[in-house]
């Protein structure tokens, strides 16, 4: 393994988040939901007919989401205990990210309801292989660089990332926008073609990642059933939370606060669109707001965390969270969803950056970083499930998206109360992070 804050190595790994983000931006965020939104409901009403059961559409949105991250939380502690002993976490970075790549350029063949089982596949199949390429990629920060270096590195890959996802989803926005200056004709191909461009994308700038970063990293020798092993691995990362409150602390309040924060990244478009009735140009003109001022806002948060401290940082990240999701249940208007697309932007990327550099800060010394970092990425998805779904039940239980966002305040203010609970262990035990 190289030594740590080797600049080029830090540069090949933050490059991932440049490649990866424009699957969150255009796919989950931007394009493809109100792609999806607009062909699922062509033939008149928004219910779906799907595996036997009527869903509202966006319920059903909210399903796939969560069921391909129940998919990963399973897979994650069997493949990292696997990488760990093997030392090859870049091999399954690479798989996952292939998988997810070549999913997400076959959304292209989603042409509508005819094709709904594919769209819904290669959905859940790209969601998989983003969130299980993270799990590995993240799983490199403690090993690529040192503690005090943690924070800036990891809010460098998430700048990254909102710098080359708004470059991609402005030329798939002129591509939308304008289809007649490309000679398209066909209104459905333009917003497709921008699904196959996020795979080519994705998987065309990872070779950067993929050509840099360590091939083997520290493995520990181990004789017997490796795939048993990544679930006893685990299960010792949570046996070794016993011993370490501040971890566990921290965990559980990472588990609810970020619950809300990925359940509104997930479906804040549905939102401007089915309740607002924005228009396709008008909900990703929102989203570059959020992505252009997210820059900023993970390095100010980077900042804070200097000021103060890690935990007071996502406190204060918290606090506006809650003000955002209160806002939204009274947004009727675009200018007001810009100003709260604005406010996202300014605490999205830092709570984020913070968090993943928080875990790796407060990990204990050991090789197995994919396995501890797999524990994160479970609470992580186990949450995200748990948000989307009820997101999407408390939608089709009242028939109102407004009742399920003033709902994810719930989730934010448990979050918000063992994040006290942490900031008060952490100044008795005066840690640094």
């Amino acid at each position: 393994m190289s030594d740590k804050n080797n600049k080029k190595i830090i540069n090949a790994w933050a490059m991932y988040d440049w490649a990866n983000s424009v699957y969150s931006l255009t796919i989950v965020t931007a394009v493809f939901p109100l792609y999806y939104n607009s062909v699922t409901s062509a033939h008149g009403n928004d219910m779906l007919h799907f595996l036997g059961r009527e869903y509202k559409n966006t319920a059903l949105y909210s399903y796939s989401l969560s069921f391909s991250f129940l998919l990963v939380a399973f897979l994650s502690p069997l493949l990292s205990g696997i990488a760990d002993f093997k030392g090859n976490k870049k091999s399954f970075l690479r798989f996952f990210c292939i998988l997810g790549s070549v999913s997400c350029a076959s959304l292209f063949f989603f042409t509508g309801l005819d094709t709904l089982y594919l769209g819904i596949i290669a959905f859940i199949l790209a969601s998989v292989g983003w969130a299980g390429s993270v799990v590995y990629y993240n799983a490199f920060l403690p090993e690529i660089a040192t503690t005090d270096m943690q924070d800036k590195v990891s809010a460098k890959g998430f700048a990254l990332g909102y710098i080359g996802s708004s470059i991609q989803l402005i030329i798939n926005l002129i591509l939308i926008m304008k289809p007649e200056l490309f000679a398209i004709t066909d209104s459905s191909f333009a917003p497709r073609f921008s699904f196959l461009f996020t795979g080519i994308w994705w998987i065309a700038f990872a070779f950067i990642t993929f050509k840099h970063l360590p091939e083997r990293t520290a493995q520990v020798n181990y004789q017997g059933n490796l795939f048993n092993k990544g679930f006893k691995e685990l299960l010792s990362v949570f046996v070794s939370l016993k011993e370490n409150a501040l971890l566990k602390t921290f965990l559980i309040s990472f588990f609810f606060y970020n619950m809300g924060v990925q359940t509104v990244m997930y479906v804040a478009s549905l939102f401007g669109a089915k309740e607002l009735n924005m228009k396709a140009d008008e909900l990703i003109v929102t989203v570059l707001i959020i992505q252009f001022v997210g820059i900023a806002g993970a390095y100010l948060f980077s900042f804070l965390s200097k000021k103060f401290s890690n935990a007071t940082a996502i406190i204060i990240a918290v606090f506006v969270w809650i003000f955002i999701c209160i806002c939204a249940y009274y947004t009727y208007t675009s200018m007001q969803f810009y100003a709260l697309g604005f406010t996202v932007g300014m605490v999205m990327g830092g709570i984020q950056s913070l968090s993943r550099s928080t875990y790796s800060k407060m990990l204990p010394v050991t090789k197995d970083h994919a396995s501890y970092f797999s524990f994160y990425d479970i609470c992580d998805k186990i949450g995200l499930v748990l948000g989307t779904a009820s997101y999407g039940l408390i939608e089709e239980i009242t028939g109102n998206m407004r009742n399920s966002v003033i709902a994810l305040v719930s989730y934010f203010l448990l979050g918000l109360y063992f994040l006290f609970i942490l900031s008060k262990s952490l100044k008795k035990a005066n840690s640094l992070t």
